[in-house]
């Protein structure tokens, strides 16, 4: 039995033109199928992401065996995104966090995931991806959890600053209205 974390090798985003855009390679510690395939060079990396993107470039399935890598991947506008595991994991866990992924970008993107949205906005991109992977490993699959944990605080509207300039303008307020007390005396 499989006890282990569910696990992820690589985090891929390509464009329609087969162009590298985000890439994150992990290699999880302690995973029991260590021995699979790795892709550690650059070259390697480059040569699986342009076989994967030839199979994998019409729309239509969501999920292929590449490669000895099971590879989950979903459409955009102009990118594909990917998540590539090993073939013994559970596929349906590698899907739900794509989707929650897929969701908190576009949460917070404002539902324009294409490339040019995604390139202007990559740190939130990537704190998307480092809140639903860490290190190899998916921790969260719900994509409004991930996104409140990315989105930046927006500023208290109904807060009150006081400052000095406050304050001298409530004292000339304050004068003001005293001198036309006196005055109407």
């Amino acid at each position: 039995m499989n006890l282990s974390l569910y696990t992820v090798s690589a985090f891929l985003i390509i464009d329609t033109d087969g162009h590298r855009v985000l890439a994150k390679y992990y290699n999880p510690k302690g995973h029991p199928n260590g021995e699979s395939k790795k892709l550690t060079t650059l070259k390697e990396q480059r040569a699986f992401e342009k076989g994967l993107f030839q199979k994998t470039k019409k729309a239509g399935g969501d999920i292929i065996l590449y490669d000895s890598h099971l590879a989950v991947y979903k459409h955009s506008l102009d990118l594909i995104f990917y998540i590539i595991g090993d073939p013994s994991e559970n596929e349906l866990m590698l899907h739900a966090a794509l989707v929650a992924f897929l969701d908190a970008v576009g949460m917070l993107l404002r539902n324009q995931v294409e490339k040019r949205g995604v390139l202007e906005n990559l740190d939130l991109v990537l704190l998307c991806l480092d809140e639903t992977i860490d290190d190899g490993i998916i921790v969260e699959t719900d994509s409004t959890t991930i996104a409140s944990r990315v989105s930046r605080p927006r500023a208290d509207t109904t807060e009150i600053v006081i400052n000095e300039q406050t304050l001298l303008s409530a004292y000339q307020t304050v004068k003001e209205k005293m001198q036309q007390r006196i005055g109407q005396l």
